[in-house]
């Protein structure tokens, strides 16, 4: 009888060691094969969710500076002071297009088509809104009080200065019109005051 119960046990012990064993392994194999498989799932979703998120951002950044510059866009028109009739028929002689000057520098120089008598003027590294000013010398004159730059524009020849910085950005620009009286001036000179009157 002894000889049978311990038969029977030795039977049994390696069952209940493959059933203890087993549920153990597949428990312990299982959370780790689960945690290996849902840290890409979890770092993917991470990764889209921030360039979702990247994405997002930089298009309402985006639509923040247009709005921005539209605004600013709305307060430089409305900045912009009504301009008298004398202003008005100075800006009427005003050259624009691309004008050449010297050191093969240029100077474009654009009308403003919603507010009639301002321009822009822009070249290598400046651009200004500008607007006529009345002067007693018969020159014309454009002024950027903001930016302190003026356009001065004589019979002959134009220049732009840069009044806070006291220099010049651009000398000796000519539009073909006063390249013309440029010629003319070098084949007749204006008299002296010194010279002998003519008889």
């Amino acid at each position: 009888m002894k000889a049978l119960l311990v038969s029977a046990l030795l039977g049994l012990v390696p069952g209940l060691v493959l059933a203890q064993s087993a549920p153990a392994n597949s428990d312990a194999a299982t959370p780790v094969h689960k945690k290996a498989a849902a840290k890409p799932v979890a770092k993917k979703k991470t990764v889209a969710n921030g360039k979702h998120a990247k994405k997002t951002s930089a298009a309402s950044s985006r639509a923040e500076l247009k709005s921005k510059a539209n605004q600013m866009a709305s307060g430089v028109r409305a900045a912009d002071a009504a301009l008298s009739q004398a202003e008005l028929d100075i800006a009427k002689q005003v050259y624009v297009g691309e004008i050449p000057c010297e050191l093969g520098a240029h100077v474009n120089v654009s009308a403003d088509a919603a507010m009639p008598g301002y321009f822009q003027l822009d070249g290598k590294g400046f651009r200004y809104r500008m607007a006529p000013v009345a002067t007693t010398t018969g020159a014309v004159r454009l002024e950027d009080k903001v930016g302190g730059a003026v356009w001065l524009q004589i019979a002959n020849k134009s220049m732009l200065m840069d009044q806070k910085h006291g220099q010049r950005l651009a000398d000796d620009c000519k539009s073909p019109a006063q390249v013309a009286v440029a010629e003319s001036m070098k084949k007749a000179p204006a008299r002296s005051l010194l010279d002998a009157p003519a008889k």
